[in-house]
């Protein structure tokens, strides 16, 4: 049977709030630090342009009902004719983002200062926080789990008696790690809206690939499947007047 424990209120004045403070703070850091090494390069007209048709062409899927058939079927042949649509890319043509990396050095320069603004602040903060906070249970949820989360929630406590709500001083660290997006947004704004989550899974590839939002976009728009609204909203139109002359 797990057992309930009584938190002391010295563990919450000494390692629940310092920890939370101490990854706010090394989040601010972090992020001025990174503008200061990021690099400004001019954009690529070709991939704003590209850009801008992804977006004309989702704005059809999401209005496509509220336009005629015959106005629909000429946009989407427009967009998606195997021919000359704007959105079809040849085969053998689709560029290689991972080559374009390596022809640019600026790119790669500019992906390894963002991984290492990443990899040195989260390594340098775990040591620290494992060498300091580790061993503690910092917080309780309010909410009963199942043992699946005692991995997630009780990193470094090796107790398997202590009820799964109860939360380690090394997983709060990483809840805070993963959780803070929404208060940095809120003080550094929309442009700091990216978490680490984000960040790691685009430390595996070699920058944006184009070619592949366009062939997406463009099997979407195949596949719409159109119903104009508006006469059905005549017909329930006439229908409301019928009934309000009764």
């Amino acid at each position: 049977m797990a057992e309930d424990l009584v938190l002391d209120t010295t563990i919450r004045d000494w390692v629940l709030i310092p920890l939370s403070v101490v990854m706010v703070l090394i989040g601010i850091l972090r992020y001025f630090v990174s503008k200061l090494i990021r690099t400004f390069q001019n954009p690529d007209g070709k991939i704003v342009k590209e850009g801008q048709v992804v977006i004309r062409a989702r704005n059809l899927r999401s209005s496509a009902d509220f336009i005629p058939p015959k106005s629909f079927r000429a946009r989407r042949t427009y967009y998606s004719n195997e021919e000359n649509g704007i959105l079809h890319v040849p085969k053998g043509q689709a560029p290689n983002p991972q080559a374009q990396m390596f022809s640019d050095p600026n790119m790669a320069m500019d992906m390894m200062k963002k991984n290492l603004s990443m990899i040195i602040p989260q390594t340098l903060t775990f040591a620290f926080v494992n060498f300091f906070f580790s061993g503690f249970v910092a917080a309780k949820i309010p909410f009963p789990l199942t043992q699946r989360f005692r991995s997630m929630l009780q990193n470094g406590i090796d107790l398997s008696t202590v009820d799964v709500s109860y939360v380690s001083s090394r997983s709060w660290y990483f809840l805070n790690l993963f959780g803070l997006r929404g208060l940095f947004s809120l003080i550094l704004g929309e442009e700091n809206a990216m978490d680490d989550t984000q960040r790691m899974m685009q430390m595996g590839g070699f920058g944006f690939d184009p070619s592949k939002s366009l062939g997406a976009e463009k099997d979407s728009l195949d596949i719409v499947q159109h119903d104009w609204v508006l006469p059905k909203f005549e017909q329930r139109a006439e229908a409301v007047l019928r009934k309000l002359a009764k």
